[in-house]
């Protein structure tokens, strides 16, 4: 699901307020902000809540935005933060008594639409560094040309391909761990750096 920059034209009317440029570029950012706070948020964050606090983050800071060609990487790199404030606010929750509700567990219904397989993969991404996950997630779930990763994460290309090669190396250690399939692991090992430079 590659993430087109939109028309300059779409964006500064969306920085001038014009509601239908604002809701053009909702429902264009909407589903890839909810796709990485799903995949990089980890276990105790709500990617519902969080995608919800990145597009508050994007649709009150879009003024910062200058350059169109940008909105990619700028709406991750939102995004990331976003996940940090999550997750730095979720482990202090767990180290203040009281200060939240007990957790009343995944939802039954969401529970039983993940796979075993899909759940022990994601298992094993959170065993994984946040650097090396969100490569993996970029390149080898989202199917993402190493261009378009270079793009979003501001890294050169040298840096996505060297990244991908111990991040996959680091997933086969706790795809093992977790018992996944060989199939699994064995495509991994198979896969070299994914949509080389367009």
């Amino acid at each position: 699901m590659a993430l087109l920059p939109p028309d300059a034209n779409e964006v500064l009317a969306a920085r001038a307020g014009n509601s239908a440029a604002l809701q053009s570029l909702s429902v264009r950012a909407l589903p890839h902000v909810l796709q990485w706070c799903t995949r990089l948020g980890g276990p105790r964050v709500d990617p519902e809540d969080a995608a919800h606090d990145v597009m508050i983050v994007v649709l009150t800071r879009l003024y910062t935005l200058t350059d169109p060609e940008m909105f990619g990487s700028w709406l991750f790199g939102i995004t990331r933060r976003v996940l940090a404030g999550h997750r730095r606010r979720r482990w202090f929750e767990s180290w203040v008594p009281g200060l939240h509700s007990a957790d009343p567990g995944p939802d039954p219904h969401d529970s039983a639409e993940l796979s075993d397989l899909s759940r022990r993969v994601q298992v094993a991404l959170e065993d994984l560094s946040p650097e090396h996950r969100e490569i993996l997630v970029l390149t080898d779930i989202e199917e993402r040309s190493e261009r378009e990763v270079s793009e979003l994460l501001k890294l050169p290309i040298g840096t996505v391909r060297s990244r991908v090669h111990r991040s996959r190396k680091a997933f086969l250690v706790a795809a093992e761990r977790h018992h996944l399939p060989a199939i699994v692991f064995e495509t991994s090992r198979a896969t070299g750096p994914r949509g080389g430079t367009p």
